[in-house]
């Protein structure tokens, strides 16, 4: 199986990886290609050169803003916003796929850290477009190296304060530790924010499987150089082409415009945890990530009453949600089964309404929409807001998004 290898012994940001993979073998010409079909052309122009730290050479990418977007016009959008340049891109589904996972993973992090939901929250920094572009290009890159699965070392986040647009905070960002619950990292190797909420979308919605001792043949290795200078570690982002033993964790098939999905189901019963504390698990779960997950009644030895824990998840995610499950339960262990999940293509559009703009989430086949609802938390959201009934905030959504 051929793999990329993210080693991010000083962390990742969008910059640094767009270059490791460049550096990696990605011709320039199609990144650039690529992301002119985003219709953002004369907004920016992205600069490679040469670079070098702590005796690595590799390149450097800077994302240079041109005219009104170097006075910060396009901060703070929205992800439907994001969402509508990204879908009217001619690009491939698999590209607007991985990038729109890259920018949802922080909106729902920035929902979750301030209180909002995910059609409401607006991006700041990777609401950007040199961020934009930092993720699109990220997409893009993976596409053209056609790797079977992606992993990687535990990044490290660095130490220190980092200024954003709420203010002087603490590293990691709230938004970054968010994207990375559940996950392995490191911290306070050196003294600055050694990885972005950029650089720990692109690792939540690609990488298969996080391990510091990989089992590999290195055929190629990448190294991206960043921007900060002098501190203790090397600003360096590693990436390596390799072979290792195993199997695909994604493969295409199905009906036409459906993806057929390596899934692992993951199962283990509790018989020793309080109704709350088994309830607040499917949250807890779903949060971070879950295809799905259900609570199912049995009766185990010695006539016991228990729950059955059942978690779908995607194949290259099941490391991590082994870990969450044997922290998060009294299960002294778990079983997992192969299976493969179809899914239709999901797209999310915005539409405004008397009581605010509320996401709507429509299921695709082939190209043509077979059926659509609401998102439930922003309806959920709107009836509290103007004391009406759910079900009434619902309908009346459905009436304006179509006949």
């Amino acid at each position: 199986m051929r793999i990329l290898y993210y080693d991010c012994f000083a962390g990742i940001s969008g910059d640094m990886n767009l270059a490791a993979l460049l550096h990696l073998g990605v011709e320039p010409e199609y990144l650039a290609n690529g992301l002119s079909r985003l219709g953002l052309d004369g907004e920016f122009a992205l600069e490679l050169s040469e670079a070098a730290q702590g005796g690595m050479h590799g390149l450097s990418v800077h994302v240079r803003l041109i005219g009104s977007q170097e006075q910060g016009q396009g901060q703070g959008r929205t992800f439907a916003a994001v969402q509508e340049i990204v879908g009217r891109a001619e690009l491939a589904a698999s590209v607007k796929k991985t990038a729109l996972t890259i920018f949802r993973k922080v909106a729902e992090a920035e929902a979750r850290v301030h209180g909002q939901t995910v059609a409401t929250v607006h991006f700041h920094e990777l609401g950007a477009l040199d961020s934009i572009v930092d993720a699109v290009g990220a997409a893009l890159c993976l596409e053209r190296l056609a790797v079977d699965e992606v992993w990687a070392a535990a990044p490290e986040l660095g130490g220190g304060t980092v200024r954003c647009a709420h203010g002087l905070l603490p590293v990691p960002a709230p938004a970054t530790e968010a994207i990375l619950a559940g996950m392995p990292t490191r911290r306070g190797g050196t003294d600055f924010e050694a990885t972005t909420p950029t650089g720990a979308a692109i690792l939540a919605a690609t990488v298969a499987r996080f391990t510091s001792r990989p089992a590999m043949t290195v055929r190629k290795t990448g190294y991206g150089i960043g921007q900060r200078q002098g501190g203790v570690l090397p600003n360096v982002l590693r990436v390596h082409l390799a072979e290792v033993d195993g199997e695909a964790g994604v493969s295409a098939g199905g009906q036409a415009g459906a993806e057929t999905v390596a899934a692992r189901l993951l199962q283990c019963n509790l018989d020793d945890m309080s109704p709350e504390q088994v309830g607040a698990l499917v949250d807890l779960f779903l949060d971070a990530g879950a295809m799905d997950v259900h609570l199912t009644p049995i009766v185990m030895k010695k006539n016991r009453p228990a729950v059955q824990l059942s978690l779908l998840c995607a194949a290259r995610d099941e490391a991590r949600f082994r870990a969450l499950v044997l922290r998060h339960t009294t299960s002294f262990g778990l079983k997992s089964f192969p299976l493969e999940k179809t899914e239709l293509e999901r797209r999310m559009v915005t539409v405004p309404t008397e009581f605010g703009p509320v996401a709507v989430k429509e299921a695709l086949l082939a190209g043509q929409v077979l059926h659509a609802k609401p998102e439930f938390e922003d309806c959920r959201a709107l009836a509290a807001r103007h004391d009406l009934p759910l079900a009434a905030v619902m309908a009346r959504v459905m009436r304006h998004y179509g006949p």
